[in-house]
C-alpha cells in the first residue's frame, strides 16, 4: 500500500487520486497529530517534508471524500499512491452490539445507531432527546427516579418507578451495566455513538434485556494528542460547556479527561415565590486511563461522576375530572371550602403556586476496570464495575399551593458492583460468537417521609363527620419509612453465528439466569393531634397507618433464541428470529394497600415476566448510497409487570402487579440516503399495537375512583382489550442535511443546514385506559445551520421545537385521586449558538 521516495531531508512524494484514477488537485496531506502538511498540485502530486522517523501516519483528505490514514513503516524509493473514496457513497457503520466489531447491515438484529456528530449538533445531551431520532424508543420522566425507558412500548411500567423492579431495557456504557433508570437523565459525556438494539437480547448482554438495550460507546484514550473545547449559549439562560483532552502519558499509557456542565433557567413560573422552576443544573466528568502493554492487550480504568441539582420537575395542573366519589369529595368542592383558587387552569400558561420546593438531587457515578486481550481467534474481556446512585428529592405531590401534602419525598441510596467475563470473536471462517458469565450485587436503601399539612384533612375527608374539622388533627401527621432491597443476579449466556451454507447463517443463543431479592419494609405513622379518642384515632389510621413486612423472592430461568439469516450478497440480509425472555421477579417497596386494616402482603412479590418473541427483518443496501431496513415483530407477554395506581396515600401513589397477558406487535422502517456530495437524508417510522389481552384485576381509571356497585366499593376493573399506556400507534422521524465544502480560517470545512422532524400519534397516559388521561399526538421540528471542521473552529446556530408546539409528555393523577391531574410539559422553543474548537 505504501511506497515512498526517500531523500536526505526525508521528503515524501506521491500522488492522490479518486477511485476512478482521476487526480485530486488541492488535496491535503498531513502528518497525523502534527501541523506539518502540504497540498497536492494540479495533477495530484505532492511533496511532504518529514522531520521524524517511522513508524507514523499521514492523513490524506479532500472535500467530498472520506479522509484516509496511511501508515508509514519505512522510507522507500517509489512514489506513494493514495486513493480516496467518494463521500457520496454511504459510509458503512461498524457496531459492537454483538461484542465484536461488525458492519451494521451484516448483523441480523434491528439496530439504530446515532453518531456523535448527530447527537452534538442536534442539541441532544441525554436519552430524553435521542428518543426523537429513534421512534421505537420511548422515555418518560416526571423526575430522574421516576424515569422509564421503553423500546417498542415495553421495558418499564409506565408512570411511577418502583425500586423493586428491574428495567427491561439494558443501559450499558462501555460494557458497564447501569442499573438505575435515573441514568437515562444524565448528560452524555464524550459519546462516540449510541447503538439501540430492539427486541430481547439476553444471549448477548450480561444483565437480562427483555425489551432491548442501549449500547453506548464513549471516545477512548488515544496515543495521538487531541483536544476539543465547546461552549453553547441559548435562550432561557442556557449555558453549556464541554471539554475533552487525550494523549499519551508514556509509550504504553494514554489518558482521556472529559467534562460537561449544563445550566438553564426554569420554564415554569411559581407565582407564589416569583421564581421560575424546572431549570437545569448539571455537572459531570469522565476520566480514563488506557494501558497497552502490547498490541494484543488493552486495559482501561475509567471513573465518572454526574451531579444534577435542578430546581425542577414541577408538574402543572392539567385538568380536573369529576370522580364517582360524593360531591363533597370532588376537587372543586374541596378547594372552594378552603377558599383557594388555582393560579391557572390552562397548563400551558406554565404557572404554579406550589408551596413545597421541587428539588431533584441526582448523583450517579462509578469506577470500572476493563481488560481485553487477544486470545486465539477471539478476544477475552473482563469488566469489573462499582456504581452508585444517590437520590435526594422534594416534591409538592398535591400540585397546589395548599398545604395538603406538606412533604412527600423518598430519598434513596443505591450501590452495586458487577463482574462480566466473556470471550467473543471470529472463531473460524464459518463460526463466530460470544460466551459469557455475569454477576451483579445491588442494594437500595430508602428513607422516606410523607407528611400532612393544614389542608390535608379536607382532601382525605371520607365522611361528613364534624370530627374531621378537629383543629390540628392531621397537621404534621405522616409516615416515615425505612426500607431496603438487596438483590443478586447471576447469568451464563452464549450466542453463536454459524454459516452452514454459503450466505445462510444459523444463530442459536441460550441464557441461564438466577435472581434473588430480599425486601425489608418498615414505616411508622406518627405526628398530628395527640389523642386517645377512638373516633379521632380511627380517622388518623384511615389516612396513614403503620406497616411492615419482610419479603423474599428466588427465581431461576432458562431462555433461548434462534435466528436464521440469509445473506445472498452484500446488499441483502434477511432474517427471522424466535426468542424467549423474561424480566426478573419483582418486590413492592413503596407500601401496600390495606385489606381490612392489614397490609395485603400477597402483593409484596410479583411474578417475573415471561415473553415469547417473533421477528422478521430485511436489511438492504439497494445502492451504494442507500440503506433500507424493514422489521416486523410480535411479543406475547405473560404476567406483564405493570403499575397499579392507588387512591391510598400510604402506598406512595402506586404499587406493581401482574397483568395476565399482553401482546405487542408492529412494524419498523429505517432509511438512510446519501443523495450526493451535498445532500443526505434519514427516516424512521414505527407502527405499534400494544394491548392488554387479559387484565382482570386492573386499577380503576381516575374518573371511576369511588365507584360502588350495590353499595360495595369497587377497587379493580377488567380492562382486557385495552391499550397499554405510553405507546403511540404511529411514530416517526425524518431529517436531512445540505452541506457544501468551504474554506474557513484556511481550514477545510463544510457549511451545513439541517432539519429534523419527530412525530407521534396520541397515546394513553393512564395504567388503565381513561377518557381523560390521553395525550394528543404532536410533531416537533428541530434545525441547525453553520459550519463545521474536523480540526479547528466550528460554529452553528441550533433550534429545538422551532414551531413552539405545546405538548404533554405525561399526565399524572395527584396523590389521593381527588380528581385533579397534572402534566409533565414538553419544553417550549429553545435556540442557541454552539462554538467548538478542536486540535
Amino acid at each position: 500500500m505504501q511506497s515512498l521516495s526517500t531523500y536526505a531531508q526525508h521528503v515524501v512524494v506521491g500522488l492522490v487520486k479518486d477511485t476512478q484514477g482521476q487526480p485530486l488537485a488541492g488535496a491535503t496531506i498531513a502528518i497525523r497529530g502534527t501541523s506539518i502538511l502540504t497540498k497536492a498540485d494540479s495533477i495530484g502530486q505532492f511533496r511532504l517534508s518529514v522531520n521524524q522517523e517511522p513508524p507514523f501516519f499521514i492523513r490524506a483528505s479532500f472535500v467530498g471524500f472520506k479522509p484516509q490514514d496511511f501508515q508509514i513503516l519505512k522510507f522507500e524509493s517509489t512514489p506513494l499512491q493514495l486513493t480516496l473514496v467518494d463521500d457520496a457513497l454511504l459510509e458503512e457503520i461498524v457496531v459492537t452490539s454483538r461484542r465484536r466489531s461488525e458492519v451494521l447491515q451484516d448483523v441480523p438484529i434491528p439496530i439504530s445507531v446515532v453518531g456523535r456528530a448527530q447527537i452534538e449538533e442536534s442539541g441532544s445531551f441525554n436519552v430524553g432527546r435521542v428518543k426523537e431520532l429513534i421512534p421505537s424508543v420511548q422515555m418518560y420522566t416526571s423526575n430522574p427516579r421516576n424515569t422509564g425507558v421503553n423500546i417498542r412500548g415495553i421495558g418499564s411500567p409506565f408512570g411511577l418507578t418502583n425500586d423493586g423492579l428491574d428495567p427491561g431495557v439494558g443501559y450499558y456504557v462501555d460494557g458497564v451495566y447501569y442499573a438505575r433508570p435515573a441514568a437515562a437523565t444524565l448528560d452524555f459525556i464524550d459519546i462516540d455513538r449510541i447503538e439501540v438494539l430492539r427486541g430481547p437480547q439476553g444471549t448477548l448482554f450480561g444483565k437480562n434485556t427483555s425489551a432491548g438495550a442501549f449500547n453506548i460507546v464513549t471516545r477512548k484514550p488515544s496515543f495521538t494528542p487531541d483536544y476539543s473545547f465547546e461552549t453553547s449559549f441559548g435562550n432561557y439562560g442556557f449555558i453549556q460547556a464541554k471539554a475533552s483532552v487525550t494523549g499519551p502519558l508514556s509509550k504504553k499509557l494514554a489518558a482521556r479527561l472529559s467534562f460537561s456542565g449544563t445550566q438553564r433557567n426554569g420554564v415554569i413560573e411559581n407565582v407564589r415565590t416569583g421564581k421560575f422552576t424546572n431549570d437545569i443544573n448539571n455537572l459531570g466528568f469522565r476520566g480514563q486511563l488506557l494501558f497497552k502493554p502490547n498490541d494484543n492487550t488493552f486495559i482501561t480504568l475509567a471513573a465518572d461522576a454526574s451531579d444534577q441539582q435542578p430546581d425542577g420537575y414541577a408538574q402543572v395542573i392539567a385538568g380536573v375530572v369529576t370522580t364517582k366519589r360524593p360531591a363533597y369529595r370532588q376537587f372543586d368542592a374541596i378547594i372552594s371550602d378552603l377558599n383557594y383558587t388555582l393560579p391557572s387552569r390552562k397548563a400551558f400558561d406554565r404557572k404554579i403556586d406550589h408551596d413545597t420546593p421541587w428539588n431533584s438531587g441526582n448523583e450517579l457515578g462509578g469506577v470500572s476496570l476493563n481488560a481485553e486481550t487477544k486470545l486465539g481467534p477471539g478476544t477475552l474481556t473482563s469488566t469489573t464495575a462499582w456504581r452508585y446512585w444517590n437520590w435526594d428529592p422534594s416534591n409538592d405531590r398535591d400540585f397546589t399551593g395548599l398545604q395538603a401534602l406538606a412533604k412527600s419525598q423518598n430519598p434513596a441510596e443505591h450501590s452495586n458492583w458487577s463482574q462480566e467475563v466473556r470471550y467473543a470473536g471470529q472463531l473460524t471462517e464459518k463460526l463466530s460468537g460470544v460466551v459469557g458469565l455475569f454477576y451483579i450485587d445491588q442494594e437500595v436503601k430508602i428513607n422516606g417521609t410523607e407528611e400532612s399539612g393544614t389542608a390535608q384533612w379536607r382532601f382525605s375527608q371520607s365522611s361528613t363527620s364534624a370530627l374531621w374539622r378537629t383543629p390540628g388533627l392531621l397537621e404534621g401527621y405522616g409516615i416515615y419509612t425505612n426500607a431496603s432491597i438487596k438483590s443478586q443476579s447471576a447469568a451464563a449466556f452464549a450466542s453463536i453465528d454459524w454459516e452452514i451454507a454459503n450466505g445462510f447463517h444459523i444463530l442459536p443463543g441460550i441464557r441461564f439466569n438466577y435472581d434473588n431479592k430480599d425486601v425489608d419494609y418498615k414505616r411508622v405513622a406518627r405526628g398530628g393531634l395527640q389523642t386517645t379518642d377512638a373516633a379521632l384515632l380511627a380517622i388518623k389510621t384511615g389516612v396513614y397507618s403503620d406497616q411492615s413486612y419482610l419479603a423474599s423472592a428466588d427465581e431461576r430461568n432458562f431462555t433461548y433464541s434462534l435466528t436464521a439469516s440469509y445473506r445472498p450478497n452484500r446488499r441483502l440480509n434477511a432474517f427471522a428470529t424466535y426468542s424467549t425472555s423474561f424480566k426478573p421477579v419483582g418486590v413492592n417497596v413503596a407500601g401496600l394497600p390495606t385489606v381490612n386494616g392489614a397490609a395485603a402482603t400477597d402483593l409484596a412479590v410479583i411474578k417475573p415476566e415471561d415473553t415469547k418473541h417473533y421477528e422478521l427483518g430485511l436489511k438492504s443496501t439497494p445502492a451504494d448510497n442507500l440503506t433500507l431496513n424493514l422489521t416486523f415483530h410480535n411479543s406475547d407477554i405473560k404476567d406483564y409487570q405493570t403499575n397499579v395506581q392507588s387512591p391510598q396515600l400510604g402506598v406512595n401513589r402506586g404499587y406493581i402487579a401482574n397483568a395476565e397477558k399482553v401482546n405487542v406487535k408492529g412494524a419498523e422502517l429505517d432509511l438512510s440516503l446519501k443523495a450526493s456530495n451535498y445532500f443526505s437524508f434519514y427516516g424512521a417510522a414505527a407502527y405499534t399495537e400494544a394491548t392488554y389481552v387479559k387484565f382482570t384485576n386492573a386499577p380503576l381509571p381516575l374518573e371511576e375512583t369511588g365507584l360502588t356497585l350495590n353499595g360495595v366499593q369497587v377497587a379493580f376493573k377488567d380492562i382486557s382489550g385495552g391499550d397499554l399506556p405510553g405507546i403511540s400507534k404511529w411514530a416517526g422521524s425524518l431529517g436531512g442535511e445540505y452541506a457544501t465544502p468551504a474554506k474557513f480560517f484556511n481550514k477545510e470545512s463544510k457549511f451545513f443546514t439541517a432539519l429534523d422532524g419527530y412525530f407521534r400519534s396520541s397515546f394513553s397516559s393512564s395504567p388503565s385506559p381513561s377518557a381523560f388521561l390521553n395525550i394528543d399526538g404532536y410533531a416537533l421540528i428541530n434545525g441547525r445551520i453553520g459550519y463545521k471542521a474536523t480540526k479547528g473552529f466550528s460554529a452553528y446556530v441550533w433550534g429545538r421545537n422551532l414551531l413552539n408546539k405545546d405538548y404533554f409528555e405525561q399526565l399524572l393523577p395527584a396523590g389521593g385521586n381527588a380528581g385533579h391531574y397534572a402534566g409533565v410539559l414538553g419544553d417550549p422553543r429553545t435556540y442557541g449558538l454552539t462554538l467548538r474548537f478542536a486540535l
